[in-house]
């Protein structure tokens, strides 16, 4: 039981470390990009920003499902690699059709599985949203910034008394 906890510890915490890593480089290039996005016209680059997030957050998923499939595999419970990828997708996805099981003394390792999709769709459902309100606010800080000094060139620009 307690290896049974261990290696999924272990598991869940390097599905974490690649969502992690997924993030930063996603978020690397936000940064890269900010000049661009924060320019007119708005709507298409939230449109390349929300598929870009959403192409990572399966990317990050994708990652995790294999780190299970792998090590499902590699610890001999299924012969096959095509079964260990459908019951790690349907563990991780919380699906859970129980047309395959684990062998009896590695269970736990199922439902940890189930556990780490469950966190890493919320992680991921949070970075969407995080990542769109980030840049539209933005966006918008932008637009105002460029009325304020519109509005100043206008004051400035006008007679003198």
């Amino acid at each position: 039981m307690f290896i049974q906890i261990f290696l999924g510890t272990v598991l869940i915490l390097l599905s974490v470390v690649v969502a992690a890593v997924g993030f930063g480089l996603y978020e690397l290039g936000l940064r890269r990009a900010h000049k661009w996005l924060i320019t007119e016209p708005h709507a298409p680059k939230l449109f390349v920003v929300l598929a870009s997030a959403v192409i990572t957050v399966l990317w990050m998923v994708t990652a995790g499902v294999w780190i299970w499939t792998l090590a499902f595999r590699g610890l001999g419970m299924f012969a096959h690699l095509e079964e260990a990828l459908y019951f790690s997708l349907t563990a991780f996805t919380t699906l859970g059709f129980g047309d395959l099981l684990l062998p009896q003394e590695w269970r736990l390792l199922g439902g940890m599985a189930a556990v780490n999709g469950f966190l890493n769709f919320g992680m991921m459902t949070a970075l969407l949203i995080e990542v769109l309100r980030h840049v539209r606010r933005n966006q918008i800080d932008a637009l105002r910034q460029a009325r304020e000094e519109a509005a100043k060139n206008a004051l400035g620009s006008g007679p003198n008394p």
